[in-house]
């Protein structure tokens, strides 16, 4: 008998042909989880791509044995809850980090070189904008890449193919690892690296020591004129902060792919700056990324239905599980 599998909103389309071939599909285009809980109780699997899940949820669908993330974010699942339940919540690690590291470095660029202003100048007829002189070259200069996972390892790759000096921070990562094997400038302490880099590029996750991590604090501790780019977690930066800094020409320029807010509240007062740009969470959505995520997002969705132990999970713990000790 077929499995049913609830999914928040559709997955690329590679991804969707072999799991309509190998479950029925449900699909809800709806990230509230109390407005489709009649469906989700009658699921097997959930793929969510935006939405939030909580213990109180889960322990209304019985039947729920697996969810599953279209990446590797997974702030907005209760793991703890999940792998009490025996629910393996399955990742797709890997798949994206091209797609996220060019799309970061293609925001960096887009601010040290004024492109979108310099676009709504010149199309209000504005040919003088070019005399601005905002942009800069960013060769030879430094960057500091905050989070050293991979996609802020392949980051660092492109910015240094671009001859920019890469700094990193990284409290999970041995400074042999960063100086030996990469040849990038380690600092211990996070401070350091603010006042050194001419750009920032944020990669770290949502976790309670890292939310609200870039306040007026860390940003006192930045260069003057610095640009920041943060293609990671919407709520690692206190935007008020940040608006403060952009305004005061603190930060020189800010390229963001997350806010705090999903959809993105367009009365925020960081859209009303000459400095500021956004993209609508899409750096990962390129087609090969969301062709190698959706693919495996359903790989791993189906194995864990068929009583599989897939290993691309964030709760590797929840095999210890009873309800997976007859596996």
């Amino acid at each position: 008998m077929q499995k049913t599998v609830l999914l928040s909103h559709a997955l690329y389309e590679t991804g969707m042909n072999v799991l309509r071939k190998n479950a029925n599909v449900m699909v809800a285009d709806n990230s509230d989880m109390d407005a489709i809980i009649d469906d989700l109780k009658k699921a097997d699997g959930l793929i969510l791509r935006v939405g939030r899940i909580t213990r109180e949820i889960m322990e209304q669908c019985p039947n729920l044995k697996v969810i599953s993330r279209p990446g590797v974010g997974v702030d907005n699942v209760d793991i703890k809850a999940a792998t009490e339940l025996g629910i393996p919540v399955v990742i797709a690690p890997g798949t994206n980090k091209r797609s996220v590291a060019e799309h970061a470095v293609g925001m960096a660029y887009a601010i040290t070189k004024n492109i979108v202003e310099s676009h709504q100048e010149t199309a209000q007829g504005n040919f003088s904008i070019r005399n601005k002189y905002m942009a800069i070259e960013l060769a030879q200069h430094h960057v500091g890449i905050i989070g050293f996972g991979s996609i802020g390892k392949e980051t660092a790759k492109i910015f240094a193919n671009n001859e920019m000096q890469v700094h990193v921070y990284d409290p999970f990562v041995e400074q042999e690892t960063i100086e030996k094997n990469y040849q990038y400038i380690y600092h211990a302490e996070l401070a350091d690296l603010l006042s050194a880099c001419d750009v920032i590029s944020l990669h770290m996750p949502s976790l309670p020591s890292t939310r609200g991590m870039f306040n007026a604090e860390r940003f006192a501790q930045m260069k003057n004129g610095i640009f920041i780019v943060n293609c990671a977690r919407g709520d690692i930066m206190d935007e008020d902060a940040l608006y403060e800094a952009l305004r005061s020409g603190k930060v020189a320029g800010a390229a963001v792919d997350v806010l705090c807010s999903e959809p993105m509240d367009m009365k925020s007062k960081l859209f009303t700056l000459p400095n500021f740009i956004a993209t609508p969470h899409m750096a990962a959505l390129t087609q090969e990324s969301a062709d190698r995520t959706a693919r495996l997002t359903v790989e791993g969705t189906l194995a864990v239905l068929r009583g599989e132990k897939w290993d691309k999970v964030a709760n590797k713990e929840v095999y210890q599980h009873k309800r997976w000790q007859q596996s």
